[in-house]
Protein backbone atom coordinates (compact mmCIF):
# COMPACT_ATOMS: atom_id res chain seq x y z
CA UNK A 1 0.00 0.00 0.00
CA UNK A 2 1.48 3.48 -1.03
CA UNK A 3 2.34 5.90 2.37
CA UNK A 4 -0.63 8.21 1.44
CA UNK A 5 -3.27 5.41 1.73
CA UNK A 6 -1.28 3.71 4.78
CA UNK A 7 -1.24 7.25 6.37
CA UNK A 8 -4.94 7.27 6.37
CA UNK A 9 -5.64 3.52 6.73
CA UNK A 10 -4.12 3.48 10.18
CA UNK A 11 -5.29 6.78 11.55
CA UNK A 12 -8.96 5.87 10.68
CA UNK A 13 -7.87 2.64 12.59
CA UNK A 14 -6.20 4.38 15.29
CA UNK A 15 -9.66 6.37 15.88
CA UNK A 16 -11.27 3.49 15.48
CA UNK A 17 -9.55 1.89 18.87
CA UNK A 18 -9.62 4.92 20.50
CA UNK A 19 -13.67 5.85 20.01
CA UNK A 20 -15.08 1.89 19.94
CA UNK A 21 -12.75 -0.26 21.86
CA UNK A 22 -16.06 -1.11 23.96
CA UNK A 23 -16.69 -3.72 20.93
CA UNK A 24 -13.99 -5.37 21.35
CA UNK A 25 -14.69 -8.88 22.49
CA UNK A 26 -12.71 -9.79 25.40
CA UNK A 27 -12.21 -13.91 25.26
CA UNK A 28 -12.32 -15.87 28.26
CA UNK A 29 -9.24 -17.28 29.22
CA UNK A 30 -7.45 -14.14 28.01
CA UNK A 31 -3.90 -15.02 30.22
CA UNK A 32 -3.90 -18.39 27.84
CA UNK A 33 -4.53 -16.86 24.39
CA UNK A 34 -1.59 -16.39 21.98
CA UNK A 35 -1.90 -12.62 20.39
CA UNK A 36 -0.73 -11.55 17.22
CA UNK A 37 -0.88 -8.75 14.59
CA UNK A 38 -0.17 -7.21 11.31
CA UNK A 39 0.72 -3.61 10.43
CA UNK A 40 0.13 -1.94 6.96
CA UNK A 41 3.11 -3.48 4.49
CA UNK A 42 4.46 -5.52 7.34
CA UNK A 43 5.20 -8.87 8.44
CA UNK A 44 2.71 -11.48 11.34
CA UNK A 45 4.20 -10.71 15.01
CA UNK A 46 2.76 -13.23 17.01
CA UNK A 47 3.51 -15.56 20.58
CA UNK A 48 1.90 -12.71 22.34
CA UNK A 49 0.39 -13.02 25.86
CA UNK A 50 -2.19 -10.22 26.99
CA UNK A 51 -2.74 -9.73 30.44
CA UNK A 52 -5.65 -7.59 31.00
CA UNK A 53 -8.06 -5.48 28.69
CA UNK A 54 -6.09 -2.37 29.41
CA UNK A 55 -2.64 -3.95 28.04
CA UNK A 56 -4.37 -5.24 24.80
CA UNK A 57 -5.91 -1.41 24.68
CA UNK A 58 -2.61 -0.28 24.83
CA UNK A 59 -1.21 -2.41 22.37
CA UNK A 60 -4.02 -1.45 19.88
CA UNK A 61 -3.34 2.32 20.39
CA UNK A 62 0.51 2.07 20.31
CA UNK A 63 1.13 -0.44 17.29
CA UNK A 64 -2.03 0.51 15.49
CA UNK A 65 -2.46 -3.08 13.64
CA UNK A 66 -4.01 -3.18 10.57
CA UNK A 67 -5.39 -6.75 11.79
CA UNK A 68 -5.38 -8.41 15.46
CA UNK A 69 -5.14 -11.89 15.76
CA UNK A 70 -6.46 -14.27 18.98
CA UNK A 71 -6.09 -17.60 19.57
CA UNK A 72 -8.81 -20.03 19.68
CA UNK A 73 -6.35 -22.33 21.67
CA UNK A 74 -5.28 -22.18 25.17
CA UNK A 75 -2.43 -22.67 26.52
CA UNK A 76 -0.05 -22.59 29.93
CA UNK A 77 3.03 -20.52 27.77
CA UNK A 78 1.02 -18.43 25.45
CA UNK A 79 3.90 -16.16 24.67
CA UNK A 80 6.47 -19.35 23.96
CA UNK A 81 7.49 -21.16 20.88
CA UNK A 82 4.65 -23.40 19.78
CA UNK A 83 6.40 -26.57 20.80
CA UNK A 84 6.83 -24.94 24.53
CA UNK A 85 3.23 -23.45 24.83
CA UNK A 86 1.58 -26.63 26.75
CA UNK A 87 -1.68 -26.96 24.48
CA UNK A 88 -4.82 -27.29 27.07
CA UNK A 89 -7.64 -26.97 24.71
CA UNK A 90 -9.10 -24.73 21.79
CA UNK A 91 -12.25 -23.62 20.82
CA UNK A 92 -14.55 -25.04 17.98
CA UNK A 93 -14.15 -22.75 15.55
CA UNK A 94 -15.77 -22.56 11.83
CA UNK A 95 -15.63 -20.18 8.89
CA UNK A 96 -17.84 -19.71 6.35
CA UNK A 97 -16.92 -17.98 3.57
CA UNK A 98 -18.84 -16.69 0.16
CA UNK A 99 -15.79 -16.93 -2.12
CA UNK A 100 -16.08 -20.71 -1.15
CA UNK A 101 -19.82 -20.90 -2.36
CA UNK A 102 -19.05 -20.64 -5.98
CA UNK A 103 -22.54 -18.40 -6.44
CA UNK A 104 -22.96 -17.04 -9.61
CA UNK A 105 -23.19 -13.11 -8.60
CA UNK A 106 -19.23 -13.19 -8.18
CA UNK A 107 -18.11 -12.18 -11.52
CA UNK A 108 -20.66 -9.84 -11.73
CA UNK A 109 -18.88 -7.94 -8.87
CA UNK A 110 -15.44 -8.95 -9.07
CA UNK A 111 -12.48 -6.23 -10.48
CA UNK A 112 -9.75 -7.45 -12.79
CA UNK A 113 -6.27 -5.28 -11.18
CA UNK A 114 -3.50 -5.84 -13.58
CA UNK A 115 -0.31 -6.51 -11.76
CA UNK A 116 1.84 -4.68 -14.72
CA UNK A 117 0.08 -2.09 -15.36
CA UNK A 118 -2.63 -1.05 -12.92
CA UNK A 119 -5.23 -1.29 -15.41
CA UNK A 120 -8.92 -2.13 -14.15
CA UNK A 121 -11.52 -4.19 -15.62
CA UNK A 122 -14.72 -5.68 -15.04
CA UNK A 123 -15.25 -9.72 -13.67
CA UNK A 124 -12.32 -12.02 -13.51
CA UNK A 125 -9.97 -11.35 -16.57
CA UNK A 126 -7.19 -13.42 -17.14
CA UNK A 127 -5.23 -11.40 -19.65
CA UNK A 128 -5.08 -7.45 -19.60
CA UNK A 129 -6.86 -6.23 -22.21
CA UNK A 130 -4.98 -3.15 -21.97
CA UNK A 131 -0.88 -4.22 -21.71
CA UNK A 132 -1.47 -8.27 -22.30
CA UNK A 133 -0.27 -9.37 -18.74
CA UNK A 134 -1.77 -12.28 -17.44
CA UNK A 135 -0.51 -10.88 -14.05
CA UNK A 136 -3.20 -10.04 -11.94
CA UNK A 137 -5.66 -9.85 -8.66
CA UNK A 138 -8.92 -10.44 -8.71
CA UNK A 139 -10.95 -8.05 -5.89
CA UNK A 140 -14.65 -8.88 -4.96
CA UNK A 141 -17.06 -6.13 -3.32
CA UNK A 142 -19.11 -8.99 -2.15
CA UNK A 143 -22.87 -8.07 -2.42
CA UNK A 144 -26.57 -8.76 -0.70
CA UNK A 145 -26.70 -12.43 -2.58
CA UNK A 146 -23.04 -13.34 -0.88
CA UNK A 147 -24.23 -12.47 2.66
CA UNK A 148 -27.61 -14.04 2.35
CA UNK A 149 -26.42 -17.14 0.94
CA UNK A 150 -23.55 -17.21 3.74
CA UNK A 151 -26.36 -16.81 5.98
CA UNK A 152 -27.97 -19.94 4.56
CA UNK A 153 -24.97 -21.72 5.73
CA UNK A 154 -24.43 -20.46 9.27
CA UNK A 155 -27.89 -21.58 10.33
CA UNK A 156 -27.73 -24.80 8.29
CA UNK A 157 -24.41 -25.52 10.37
CA UNK A 158 -26.28 -24.41 13.46
CA UNK A 159 -29.06 -26.78 13.28
CA UNK A 160 -26.96 -29.61 12.76
CA UNK A 161 -24.78 -28.45 15.72
CA UNK A 162 -27.98 -28.54 18.17
CA UNK A 163 -30.16 -31.46 16.50
CA UNK A 164 -26.95 -33.51 16.02
CA UNK A 165 -24.53 -32.97 18.58
CA UNK A 166 -26.22 -31.32 21.70
CA UNK A 167 -24.76 -27.77 21.34
CA UNK A 168 -27.05 -25.63 22.35
CA UNK A 169 -27.79 -22.16 20.64
CA UNK A 170 -26.10 -20.06 23.84
CA UNK A 171 -23.10 -21.86 23.20
CA UNK A 172 -22.05 -20.41 19.69
CA UNK A 173 -21.44 -17.03 18.90
CA UNK A 174 -21.52 -15.94 15.06
CA UNK A 175 -19.74 -13.01 13.95
CA UNK A 176 -19.35 -11.87 10.42
CA UNK A 177 -15.49 -12.00 9.57
CA UNK A 178 -15.33 -8.30 8.45
CA UNK A 179 -14.79 -9.13 4.64
CA UNK A 180 -17.00 -11.94 2.99
CA UNK A 181 -18.18 -14.73 5.24
CA UNK A 182 -18.93 -15.52 8.68
CA UNK A 183 -16.78 -17.08 11.67
CA UNK A 184 -19.20 -19.40 14.38
CA UNK A 185 -17.70 -20.06 17.63
CA UNK A 186 -18.58 -22.73 19.69
CA UNK A 187 -17.56 -22.83 23.65
CA UNK A 188 -18.69 -26.29 24.80
CA UNK A 189 -16.15 -27.76 27.14
CA UNK A 190 -17.34 -31.18 25.19
CA UNK A 191 -15.53 -30.23 22.13
CA UNK A 192 -12.67 -27.82 23.56
CA UNK A 193 -10.44 -30.85 24.29
CA UNK A 194 -10.73 -32.45 20.86
CA UNK A 195 -7.64 -32.94 18.43
CA UNK A 196 -6.94 -31.62 14.85
CA UNK A 197 -7.99 -35.31 13.67
CA UNK A 198 -11.19 -35.41 15.41
CA UNK A 199 -12.05 -31.55 14.19
CA UNK A 200 -11.68 -33.27 10.86
CA UNK A 201 -14.24 -35.93 11.27
CA UNK A 202 -16.73 -33.62 12.41
CA UNK A 203 -15.65 -31.14 9.91
CA UNK A 204 -16.48 -34.29 7.55
CA UNK A 205 -20.17 -35.20 9.11
CA UNK A 206 -21.17 -31.10 9.17
CA UNK A 207 -20.61 -31.23 5.21
CA UNK A 208 -21.95 -34.19 4.67
CA UNK A 209 -18.74 -35.94 3.57
CA UNK A 210 -18.04 -39.76 2.91
CA UNK A 211 -21.97 -40.56 3.09
CA UNK A 212 -22.54 -44.41 2.12
CA UNK A 213 -25.78 -46.04 0.62
CA UNK A 214 -25.56 -48.51 3.65
CA UNK A 215 -26.41 -45.76 6.04
CA UNK A 216 -29.80 -44.62 4.07
CA UNK A 217 -30.60 -48.54 3.49
CA UNK A 218 -29.54 -49.47 0.07
CA UNK A 219 -27.15 -52.32 -0.13
CA UNK A 220 -24.92 -53.77 -3.26
CA UNK A 221 -27.35 -56.44 -3.19
CA UNK A 222 -30.74 -54.51 -2.54
CA UNK A 223 -31.27 -57.11 0.00
CA UNK A 224 -34.15 -55.76 2.52
CA UNK A 225 -33.50 -52.07 1.05
CA UNK A 226 -35.58 -49.41 3.37
CA UNK A 227 -34.79 -45.65 3.30
CA UNK A 228 -35.20 -43.46 5.42
CA UNK A 229 -38.41 -41.51 5.51
CA UNK A 230 -39.35 -37.88 6.56
CA UNK A 231 -38.87 -36.69 9.97
CA UNK A 232 -36.34 -38.83 10.74
CA UNK A 233 -33.87 -37.23 12.59
CA UNK A 234 -30.39 -36.46 11.58
CA UNK A 235 -28.65 -37.31 8.72
CA UNK A 236 -31.17 -39.82 7.54
CA UNK A 237 -34.07 -37.55 7.93
CA UNK A 238 -32.36 -34.71 5.88
CA UNK A 239 -31.66 -37.28 3.34
CA UNK A 240 -35.36 -38.38 2.92
CA UNK A 241 -36.49 -34.53 2.51
CA UNK A 242 -34.02 -33.91 -0.70
CA UNK A 243 -34.82 -37.17 -2.01
CA UNK A 244 -38.62 -37.36 -1.50
CA UNK A 245 -39.92 -33.97 -1.02
CA UNK A 246 -43.20 -35.23 0.46
CA UNK A 247 -44.27 -38.01 1.88
CA UNK A 248 -46.80 -38.57 -0.84
CA UNK A 249 -44.03 -39.06 -3.18
CA UNK A 250 -42.12 -41.08 -0.87
CA UNK A 251 -42.90 -44.48 -2.68
CA UNK A 252 -42.86 -44.04 -6.06
CA UNK A 253 -39.29 -42.21 -6.08
CA UNK A 254 -38.27 -45.19 -3.23
CA UNK A 255 -39.06 -48.14 -5.97
CA UNK A 256 -36.97 -45.67 -8.42
CA UNK A 257 -34.17 -45.55 -6.49
CA UNK A 258 -34.22 -48.97 -5.77
CA UNK A 259 -34.49 -50.17 -9.07
CA UNK A 260 -31.33 -48.35 -10.66
CA UNK A 261 -29.55 -49.83 -7.63
CA UNK A 262 -26.73 -48.90 -5.29
CA UNK A 263 -24.20 -46.89 -7.44
CA UNK A 264 -26.73 -44.48 -9.03
CA UNK A 265 -27.63 -43.88 -5.05
CA UNK A 266 -24.39 -43.38 -4.20
CA UNK A 267 -24.19 -40.92 -7.04
CA UNK A 268 -27.10 -38.89 -5.41
CA UNK A 269 -25.86 -38.77 -2.21
CA UNK A 270 -22.50 -37.12 -3.46
CA UNK A 271 -24.52 -34.94 -5.44
CA UNK A 272 -26.21 -33.74 -2.33
CA UNK A 273 -23.58 -32.63 -0.51
CA UNK A 274 -23.45 -29.21 -1.80
CA UNK A 275 -27.13 -28.76 -1.15
CA UNK A 276 -27.46 -30.16 2.50
CA UNK A 277 -24.01 -30.13 3.64
CA UNK A 278 -22.59 -27.09 5.75
CA UNK A 279 -20.02 -25.33 3.55
CA UNK A 280 -17.47 -24.37 5.98
CA UNK A 281 -13.80 -24.02 5.43
CA UNK A 282 -12.17 -27.99 6.80
CA UNK A 283 -8.39 -26.48 7.19
CA UNK A 284 -9.73 -23.45 10.01
CA UNK A 285 -11.77 -25.85 11.98
CA UNK A 286 -8.93 -28.59 12.04
CA UNK A 287 -5.99 -25.89 12.63
CA UNK A 288 -6.30 -26.57 16.86
CA UNK A 289 -3.08 -23.55 16.68
CA UNK A 290 -4.82 -21.24 14.21
CA UNK A 291 -5.06 -17.92 15.67
CA UNK A 292 -8.43 -15.74 14.27
CA UNK A 293 -9.52 -12.20 13.89
CA UNK A 294 -9.97 -10.87 17.36
CA UNK A 295 -14.28 -10.16 17.41
CA UNK A 296 -14.65 -6.65 17.41
CA UNK A 297 -11.32 -5.39 15.15
CA UNK A 298 -10.99 -4.29 12.17
CA UNK A 299 -9.99 -6.10 9.21
CA UNK A 300 -7.84 -4.48 6.50
CA UNK A 301 -9.08 -6.53 3.46
CA UNK A 302 -11.87 -3.78 4.05
CA UNK A 303 -12.26 -1.31 6.71
CA UNK A 304 -15.16 -3.11 8.38
CA UNK A 305 -15.45 -4.45 11.54
CA UNK A 306 -15.96 -8.18 12.60
CA UNK A 307 -18.75 -7.66 14.49
CA UNK A 308 -20.93 -9.87 16.61
CA UNK A 309 -24.59 -10.97 14.37
CA UNK A 310 -27.08 -11.42 17.39
CA UNK A 311 -29.70 -11.33 15.06
CA UNK A 312 -28.43 -12.73 12.12
CA UNK A 313 -31.65 -12.53 9.95
CA UNK A 314 -31.62 -8.63 10.38
CA UNK A 315 -27.37 -8.26 10.13
CA UNK A 316 -26.67 -6.22 7.50
CA UNK A 317 -22.67 -5.69 7.56
CA UNK A 318 -22.37 -2.61 4.87
CA UNK A 319 -24.27 -0.83 7.91
CA UNK A 320 -23.83 -2.88 11.10
CA UNK A 321 -19.92 -3.13 10.62
CA UNK A 322 -19.15 -0.28 9.04
CA UNK A 323 -17.88 1.54 11.84
CA UNK A 324 -14.86 3.88 10.31
CA UNK A 325 -15.24 7.85 10.62
CA UNK A 326 -17.70 10.20 8.67
CA UNK A 327 -15.38 12.88 7.91
CA UNK A 328 -15.36 13.88 3.91
CA UNK A 329 -12.09 13.14 2.44
CA UNK A 330 -10.44 13.18 -0.81
CA UNK A 331 -9.63 10.01 -2.81
CA UNK A 332 -9.21 8.86 -6.60
CA UNK A 333 -10.96 6.27 -7.23
CA UNK A 334 -10.99 3.45 -10.16
CA UNK A 335 -13.67 0.78 -10.43
CA UNK A 336 -16.25 -0.20 -12.89
CA UNK A 337 -18.80 -1.92 -10.34
CA UNK A 338 -21.19 -0.01 -7.39
CA UNK A 339 -20.42 -0.21 -4.10
CA UNK A 340 -23.03 0.17 -1.66
CA UNK A 341 -22.16 0.68 2.00
CA UNK A 342 -24.42 3.02 4.61
CA UNK A 343 -27.53 2.66 2.03
CA UNK A 344 -25.31 4.99 -0.03
CA UNK A 345 -23.69 3.91 -3.56
CA UNK A 346 -20.63 4.80 -4.88
CA UNK A 347 -19.14 4.39 -8.37
CA UNK A 348 -18.62 3.26 -10.73
CA UNK A 349 -15.72 5.54 -11.28
CA UNK A 350 -12.55 6.17 -13.73
CA UNK A 351 -9.69 7.75 -12.16
CA UNK A 352 -12.09 10.41 -10.84
CA UNK A 353 -11.22 12.18 -7.49
CA UNK A 354 -14.23 12.52 -5.33
CA UNK A 355 -14.90 13.72 -1.79
CA UNK A 356 -16.86 10.43 0.82
CA UNK A 357 -17.14 9.38 4.00
CA UNK A 358 -13.42 8.03 5.36
CA UNK A 359 -15.40 4.60 5.57
CA UNK A 360 -15.78 4.55 2.60
CA UNK A 361 -12.36 5.65 1.37
CA UNK A 362 -10.98 3.45 3.34
CA UNK A 363 -13.48 0.15 2.10
CA UNK A 364 -11.58 1.65 -1.53
CA UNK A 365 -8.06 1.85 -0.63
CA UNK A 366 -8.17 -1.50 1.27
CA UNK A 367 -9.81 -3.37 -1.97
CA UNK A 368 -7.17 -1.52 -4.16
CA UNK A 369 -9.70 0.41 -6.36
CA UNK A 370 -8.92 3.95 -4.49
CA UNK A 371 -5.90 6.31 -3.43
CA UNK A 372 -5.25 9.13 -1.09
CA UNK A 373 -5.10 12.53 -2.98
Amino acid sequence: MLEKDSVLVEGAIKEYYFNHFDLINIPANLVQREFGYQKINGGMIRHIAIKDSKELHLLLMKETPSDVYCSNAYYSFPNLPMSEKDWQGADLIFDIDAKDLALPCRNDHSISICGACRGIAAGKQTTCTSCGSAKSETVSVTCKICISESKKQVKKLMRILADDLGIKNEQVQVYFSGNEGFHIRVTNKDYEVLGSQERADLVDYVMFNGAVPETFGIKRQNIKSALPEIGESGWRGRVAASLFGAKSKAPKISRQIILDGYAAFQARLDGMRQTIGARVDPKVTMDIHRIFRLEGSVNSKSGLSKIQCKNLDDFDPFLDACLLGEEQVDIVANYPVVIKLKNKKYGPYANERISVPKYAAVYMICKGLASAV
